[in-house]
């Protein structure tokens, strides 16, 4: 992949503002914002496997901000996530290793966000939670991990919406968690696709990017602990879903029909 001079400079004046935005967004929820990264890079001159590694390392820069705080206010329960995550490491491993033909893929993925996102704008605020057996967030973490790394993101946005819907604890609980599983999940996803391919990325980029992603992750997450109740939490998560599957649909069913 080649650079102009020009072509890096307006790339970092225009995409640093724009990633920052999408890390306070999305971490408020408790995202990493992946699949927006992705669809932004896509608007740029970079391959398609570089896109789906910048994307990766925005999330784990991301993330990582957004566990420390979590952890530090007790809203992160290490007992309930680890049943998501033993198998979804190795399958996210597996999975950054698999070839994919995104159009069908990202078809089905946009229809099935489409109908999360907008039951979790429907559903009425539970009364009670339910507890899962270990065995069904095993397999519900494995199978996420698995897409989540053909895909190139970290799976919170599969993983949030199944939350939410089974009622599996309370919104802010269910933030945490997702930054927990997509941080575990990109670092697994992103080593398969190192094994697989390599990484030479545009460093100067790259690096811009991953302090603008930073920053804003630790702000969303603060919006998130200290000023959003669980009910905008919950309503924040179910519009960007809405959002990333409109996305998806319109730009393979309508741009790119089959």
């Amino acid at each position: 992949m080649t650079y102009t001079f020009l072509l890096l400079i307006t790339d970092l004046t225009l995409l640093i503002p724009i990633f920052f935005l999408i890390a306070i967004v999305y971490s408020a929820a408790g995202f990493g914002g992946g699949s927006s990264y992705l669809a932004v890079l896509a608007l740029c001159s970079i391959d398609f496997i570089e896109i789906r590694m910048i994307a990766l390392l925005c999330n784990i820069t991301v993330t990582i901000g957004s566990v420390i705080l979590f952890y530090r206010h007790g809203i992160l329960s290490l007992k309930k996530i680890i049943p998501l995550i033993i198998l979804s490491v190795p399958l996210a491993y597996i999975g950054g290793k698999f070839p994919i033909q995104e159009k069908a893929f990202f078809i089905i993925l946009g229809t099935a966000l489409f109908f999360a996102g907008l039951l979790m704008l429907l559903q009425k605020p539970p009364s009670s939670t339910k507890k899962l057996h270990p065995f069904s967030s095993g397999m519900i973490g494995g199978g996420i991990g698995f897409l989540s790394g053909i895909v190139g993101i970290g799976g919170g946005i599969f993983l949030s919406p199944i939350l939410h819907l089974i009622r599996w604890d309370k919104p802010k609980i269910i933030a945490a968690t997702t930054a927990t599983f997509i941080f575990i999940n990109s670092l697994a996803g992103l080593s398969g696709q190192l094994v697989l391919h390599g990484f030479s990325p545009p460093l100067k980029l790259l690096v811009c990017l991953l302090v603008a992603v930073f920053l804003g992750g630790l702000i969303g997450s603060k919006f998130s602990i200290k000023i959003l109740s669980p009910r905008w939490v919950k309503k924040i998560t179910g519009i960007l879903i809405l959002v990333v599957a409109i996305r998806l649909l319109y730009k393979y069913l309508i741009i790119q029909p089959l």
